[in-house]
């Protein structure tokens, strides 16, 4: 009888470790905070720095109960900072005038670090690499902001101010703009979103002739625009390594990187209109190839059997062209009963279900952090309490040291 119940006591206590086991595996759970125009934080109209505060330890505290393991905050939405810089002001989603320091003072980035390391959690700052006014009509623009001092690297493109990517000056700046945070702050990774050359306006076209006509060389507009953004890519992950070697290089692009009708040997099932490649000028698959960046991850943000973009032939897609880089699936949580198929209480967690069965896939992220605050459809509670129920470590990289 004894031996029965050691026998019995063994096969449970196997059972139960394969179980944690399985339901602690590393992976990847983020969540994005978004500041340009006050999305996520702070609540448009807080000004107060003490308040400011409570209002992210109440969100981290949020996340942290959730189950998540990593933070990506807007740091630099509009070329300017949620921290003190040298080089660009602070950002007028924090104190409600570009250039005006928080007060009482105190430093946003160092603060927000602090108190998601002390939850565990990893801190990405996330930056917009080229967009530099929000709305040219309405956007305050301090006098020391940078399309004031060098208005010739920027263009306008419908409402908004871009840096010009083709220029080498510009290009120069915003390295060292990176190399300035990752050398002051602990933070866990640099994170670009998709926002590299604008999304096209129909009927316009991006303004970079004069650009184009001197450093052209060439080559098809195309290309040499494609070429600029490999450039800069290139060189913040150079100078991000050189400074960090710890830090990582993220970046969250566009879901759908070509349409099979434009290449019919990488290109996904879909037909968006839009593409990173033929329409942002960002080939991802190079970066993730020669191993500039750390990670990536996609934004799907359609539902399963999209007409256009399905989410199941993407999280496939995605998942056989990593290159031996980290994956994370961007999803849509903030999509929630917007229409029929985001009214179905199952769309979120078929999709967090599918994406642990697919090979080559570390974790997700959603977008973004005001949602949760709401519980649509129950599924802040159907993490807490099922899916991120037992907390994960960070999935490996091991090609940092």
């Amino acid at each position: 009888m004894k031996f029965f119940f050691t026998c019995l006591f063994l096969i449970s206590y196997s059972l139960f470790s394969i179980n944690a086991s399985a339901q602690t595996r590393p992976e990847f759970r983020g969540v994005w905070v978004a500041t340009v125009d006050n999305i996520d934080w702070p609540t448009r109209g807080n000004f107060n720095s003490e308040l400011q505060k409570q209002e992210f330890i109440k969100l981290l505290d949020m996340h942290q109960r959730n189950g998540m393991n990593a933070m990506i905050v807007q740091v630099r939405p509009v070329t300017d900072a949620f921290y003190p810089s040298q080089y660009e002001p602070w950002s007028e989603f924090l104190t409600g005038t570009q250039g005006k320091p928080p007060s009482p003072y105190y430093d946003p980035l160092e603060f927000m670090i602090a108190e998601t390391h002390k939850r565990g959690m990893e801190f990405h700052a996330w930056m917009n690499p080229y967009r530099a006014v929000f709305n040219i009509g309405r956007s305050s623009i301090a006098p020391n902001h940078i399309t004031r001092i060098h208005p010739e690297w920027f263009l306008t493109y419908g409402d908004k101010r871009y840096f010009d990517p083709g220029n080498k000056e510009a290009q120069a700046y915003l390295t060292n703009v990176v190399k300035d945070v990752v050398n002051r702050y602990p933070i866990d990774a640099i994170h670009f979103d998709d926002y590299f050359y604008p999304y096209k306006i129909p009927g316009k076209e991006f303004p970079d002739y004069k650009t184009y006509n001197l450093y052209g060389k060439g080559m098809k507009k195309d290309d040499w625009r494609r070429s600029n953004t490999d450039s800069i890519i290139s060189m913040l992950s150079a100078v991000i390594k050189k400074e960090n070697p710890k830090c990582q290089f993220g970046i969250s692009p566009f879901g759908v990187w070509r349409n099979e009708d434009k290449d019919s040997v990488n290109g996904s099932k879909t037909n968006g209109a839009q593409t990173n490649y033929d329409d942002l000028y960002a080939d991802i698959l190079l970066w993730l190839r020669k191993g500039w960046i750390d990670y990536v991850a996609p934004q799907l943000y359609w539902e399963f059997g999209h007409k256009v973009a399905p989410y199941e032939i993407l999280l496939d897609w995605w998942s056989k062209h990593t290159y031996g880089r980290n994956c994370y699936i961007g999803l849509g949580i903030y999509r929630a009963n917007s229409n029929a198929a985001w009214k179905d209480t199952t769309q979120l967690p078929r999709m967090i279900e599918a994406l642990r069965k697919t090979p080559n896939i570390q974790g997700m992220a959603f977008f973004s952090s005001k949602t949760f605050e709401k519980n649509q459809n129950g599924w802040s509670d159907s993490l807490r309490l099922n899916y991120f129920k037992e907390p994960a470590k960070q999935p490996a990289m091991n090609w940092i040291k």
